[in-house]
């Protein structure tokens, strides 16, 4: 598969818009691009995800053409926390993961560039976004931020 869709949330005030984490391998000249209102912080995930990977044993597609996109493209995107979502999304992109594993899921976190999970800002708005949102998924975030968002009741948080 070419095309893998991992479901995350920005951070926007108190609220926490759902996000699609859109990862798309190509042939062509070797690239990574991230597009999607992302702020700089974002877009150093491109360095952390491809050290990340590498140092957890896993094969980075450096070549290929790698397209990831953060929609909406209106709403803006900022800090580490779609680092977890995009590195997964280049694993079931390439392959290495299953793309329907991650159905049902809901992603954040920083990666540190030996592949440990950082906690994130926010753990209790994107709990209650899932909420309200009625998402059925189960939110994955990091110990440090799970611990927070588990205290909302009705919300799945591994």
């Amino acid at each position: 598969m070419t095309l893998a869709v991992v479901m995350s949330r920005a951070l926007d005030g108190f609220e926490a818009p759902e996000v699609r984490v859109e990862v798309h391998l190509a042939n062509g000249l070797p690239s990574f691009t991230l597009v999607g209102l992302a702020e700089t912080e974002v877009k150093e995930s491109r360095e952390r995800v491809r050290a990340a990977l590498a140092c957890c044993g896993f094969e980075f597609p450096s070549n290929r053409r790698i397209t990831v996109n953060l929609a909406p493209a209106d709403l803006p995107k900022e800090s580490g926390r779609f680092d977890l979502p995009i590195a997964l999304g280049i694993l079931a992109a390439a392959g290495t993961l299953q793309p329907p594993s991650l159905d049902g899921f809901e992603f954040a976190g920083e990666l540190s560039l030996a592949g440990e999970l950082r906690p994130v800002r926010g753990a209790l708005a994107l709990a209650l976004a899932a909420r309200r949102g009625g998402a059925a998924r189960t939110l994955v975030l990091p110990a440090a931020s799970a611990g927070l968002a588990a205290h909302v009741a009705g919300v799945d948080v591994r």
